[in-house]
């Protein structure tokens, strides 16, 4: 059954950009804009590539919006592919606690939820659900209050979602590592120091032991301006079951 969980999934690629210390924002988790130009192109192609955009409740409430496509040769080669002119927008969140006045939701661009039985009902119970807000909402709850992945991933293919690009923050990463779920990582390096014990990383959670640890293999990396593109595929996972 593991076997077939790891191919009827979505191949799911982790793009962030990072400081040189490993922050992807500073202690008071404000939003992070030390990218450059350039880093925003590679992200904007990377969430053309995909069909769906998969990022927390707390990424959502840092920026208030999210990254559509608007580059005019990226928009033609989905036109070309034969998909729909936005990835959809997936947001994942246990509880929903969302606020309608967020950009976000004047965007023209697909929204999903993905959240708890207890967070679907809360935002159909909201005054914020009185404009939609969604155009659909999954429920893939664990008994103890997460999320389902097997249950998420099931849903997410038989709606059509073959590549997601996963947007952060750390703890959704972490949860979707933790499941063996993650296939690369496109990390890009920024030149400046964050620091704080308390800002956050690429990966949040609990965090692996050694010998846990999720080995990457180093696909390439490139150098443009101040800037450094690290593209790792995982080695191995689910369990030895693909190498």
């Amino acid at each position: 059954m593991l076997e077939n969980y790891a191919i009827n999934r979505p191949h799911m690629t982790v793009i962030l950009a990072m400081s040189a210390d490993g922050k992807i924002a500073d202690v008071t988790r404000s939003p992070a804009r030390f990218s450059s130009p350039t880093d925003r192109a590679h992200l904007e192609k990377q969430v053309a590539l995909a069909d769906g955009v998969l990022f927390g409740a707390g990424t959502l409430r840092a920026y208030g919006t999210t990254l559509g496509v608007s580059n005019p040769q990226l928009l033609k080669l989905r036109q070309q592919r034969g998909v729909p002119t936005q990835p959809v927008q997936i947001v994942c969140s246990r509880l929903a606690q969302l606020d309608p006045k967020w950009r976000f939701f004047r965007q023209q661009v697909p929204r999903w939820l993905l959240t708890t039985r207890a967070g679907a009902e809360g935002w159909r119970h909201s005054s914020a659900s009185a404009d939609g807000g969604f155009d659909q909402i999954l429920v893939a709850g664990t008994s103890g209050g997460g999320i389902d992945w097997e249950q998420a991933c099931q849903q997410l293919t038989g709606l059509g979602i073959r590549r997601l690009a996963v947007l952060g923050g750390g703890e959704l990463v972490a949860s979707l590592l933790a499941a063996n779920l993650i296939d690369e990582f496109w990390l890009t390096v920024c030149p400046l120091i964050l620091g704080g014990s308390t800002a956050p990383t690429p990966v949040e959670g609990e965090g692996f032991l050694g010998e846990l640890a999720k080995p990457l293999e180093l696909v390439e990396i490139e150098n443009i301006g101040q800037e450094i593109f690290l593209h790792y595929r995982r080695q191995a996972y689910f369990l030895g079951c693909r190498k």
